[in-house]
């Protein structure tokens, strides 16, 4: 029995050693590719002087796909920078369509991931965008041409999960609300506001180095 602890000790200390370098092995650095959906909350000011109910104005959902990038400055904690190219949506009033403009959201998010060395890796975020709003391509009949704010700075919640799938690959799921609002004006003059204030469905495979 004297001679088995000596031996259980190495092989424990040895466990304790791959496991460490396995972790070290992946990297600091995560990209992940995704498959993105957009659904907008959809909320605006009524505008009385047009006969315009509140939430009338409301934009497109999309799917279209993003590229994150992510540092872990140690096991528990990363940055996540989460990018795609300028999205176009339909914009509709009482369901019919006036316009369309486009948009390019980028997210800076800080993370914390609860188990960084499981298989299941659950973690959650907050962090801020800057939303620049471009294209803006929207005219109603009997009133004209409107347009929209050129940018929206907001916040961002997040909760997701990265799974294992072998060395340094993973499954990622991902699910993330943004506050994103813009004022409608008229010959420079405010007419109404929209708040787009999407949740944001995403799922995707990381590669970890």
């Amino acid at each position: 029995m004297r001679m088995l602890r000596p031996l259980l000790l190495a092989g424990a200390l040895l466990a304790v050693t791959q496991s460490a370098v396995a972790q070290s092995a992946e990297g600091p650095w995560m990209i992940r590719i995704r498959a993105l959906s957009l659904t907008p909350a959809n909320k605006s000011d009524a505008i009385p002087s047009l006969g315009v109910k509140a939430d009338a104005i409301t934009v497109s959902s999309k799917i279209f796909p993003e590229v994150d990038i992510s540092y872990f400055f140690q096991k528990h904690w990363a940055a996540e920078l989460i990018l795609t190219y300028p999205q176009e949506h339909d914009v509709k009033l009482n369901g019919a369509k006036i316009g369309t403009f486009s948009h390019l959201p980028p997210v800076l998010l800080a993370q914390y991931h609860f188990m960084p060395d499981a298989d299941f890796r659950p973690y959650v975020g907050v962090g801020a965008n800057l939303t620049l709003i471009m294209n803006t391509d929207i005219n109603v009949a009997g009133v004209g041409t409107l347009d929209l704010g050129t940018s929206s700075v907001g916040v961002a919640g997040q909760i997701g999960a990265d799974y294992k799938l072998s060395a340094g690959r993973f499954l990622n799921i991902d699910a993330k609300m943004v506050t994103i609002g813009t004022d409608v004006t008229k010959g420079g003059t405010k007419v109404s506001a929209v708040k787009v204030d999407p949740i944001l469905i995403s799922v995707g495979y990381g590669f970890r180095f």
